[in-house]
């Protein structure tokens, strides 16, 4: 076999694709309440990452202040990453309200716990520079 093809554990092969696709998520309650503790922080992880696991996704990373939380996480190409963040935000705001109603209701009222927006940023791979380079150095045939 040959040595670019050896197995990577970051490469997920399909059918007819392989890819290494990483974004890092920050997504923050809404009007940026400072609502989220240690045990909701923790809670949020466990949902987040059952709803990976079910879309065919990793989360590999996650770690929030009180007033927002990030994500890094690693997903195949067939995964639409705002169908993804939109069930992240579903799931996680029906089970925080309704297993810690109490607290978040002294932070969030109305029927909102997320705020709309959220930043996405790909991860990992070389620098947007190198990658420049590199194609900007292949070889066009005579």
């Amino acid at each position: 076999m040959s040595p670019r093809w050896e197995p990577h554990p970051d490469i997920r092969r399909g059918r007819s694709v392989a890819s290494t696709l990483h974004t890092h998520l920050v997504l923050v309650p809404k009007h940026r309440r400072g609502v989220f503790t240690d045990e909701i922080l923790t809670r949020c992880e466990e949902i987040m990452r059952e709803v990976c696991a079910k879309a065919n996704a990793e989360l590999s990373e996650f770690n929030g202040e009180r007033d927002h939380v990030h994500l890094l996480i690693h997903y195949p190409p067939q995964v639409k990453l705002s169908a993804l963040v939109g069930s992240l935000k579903g799931v996680s705001a029906h089970y925080l309200r309704k297993e810690y109603a109490d607290h978040i209701h002294k932070y969030l009222w109305g029927a909102h716990f997320w705020s709309p927006s959220y930043f996405a940023a790909s991860a990992g791979g070389a620098p947007l520079a190198m990658v420049t380079e590199y194609i900007e150095s292949q070889k066009r045939p005579d």
